[in-house]
């Protein structure tokens, strides 16, 4: 498999994978804010400008499940310690493809750049836009080799009334005519759940570090 870390996510947004032979692929950052690794269906892909030697070595050495060795502690672990980077957790990540119409909810977009959301959000976005609705936010930004990426957040006492959906179905109305990606933890199945019922499709888990 060849291509750049680009090419691999914009062809699994399309439904083409990876080859499932247990393998792993190693490809550079696309840029020097985020390494880290995807793990497709039997086939990983590290992401990273350190020596390719050094990522099979370390994964070789660990003694562990093949398939399973990219997402292993003690690889992340070493991963971390080698580029000096932090990671928080093991996402799972979703796509979409983009929908036509408008949002469904009343959306007013926030443009001021101190907002706590917006800030939080730069640190790992490009390109950074939030809306605000009734007792939610979303966010929508290019976060890893440039790819679309959203976010959302439902304040307490309003969830479970759908909201987390709808704003995860605008994400797609609000993309210009590109895939959205989306992170969530597994263990935030209310997060799962709102962007699975809005048309997400899981493609794979990702840990992402992150330079400090």
């Amino acid at each position: 498999m060849a291509g750049t870390l680009r090419d691999i996510l914009d062809a699994a947004a399309r439904g083409s994978f990876p080859p499932a032979d247990g393998g792993v692929t190693v490809v550079r950052q696309h840029s020097h804010r985020d390494a880290g690794v995807l793990a497709f269906t039997a086939h990983s892909v590290v992401f990273t400008d350190e020596d390719p030697e050094w990522v099979h070595e370390t994964l070789g050495s660990l003694g562990c499940d093949a398939l399973a060795a990219t997402m292993n502690p003690r690889f992340l672990v070493a991963f971390m310690e080698r580029t000096g980077r932090s990671n928080d957790t093991i996402d799972m990540l979703a796509v979409a493809s983009p929908l036509p119409g408008e949002p469904s909810v009343a959306l007013t977009e926030i443009s001021d750049p101190e907002h706590p959301r917006v800030v939080r959000a730069r640190k790992y976005r490009d390109d950074v836009r939030v809306w605000a609705a009734d007792g939610g936010v979303l966010v929508l930004g290019r976060g890893v080799a440039g790819r679309l990426e959203a976010a959302v957040e439902v304040a307490e006492e309003v969830r479970h009334r759908g909201l987390g959906r709808t704003l995860a179905a605008a994400a797609r109305q609000l993309a210009g005519g590109e895939p959205v990606w989306a992170q969530s933890a597994p263990g935030n199945a209310r997060s799962v759940r709102a962007f699975q019922a809005a048309g997400y499709r899981p493609v794979g888990a990702e840990a992402l570090l992150v330079a400090h």
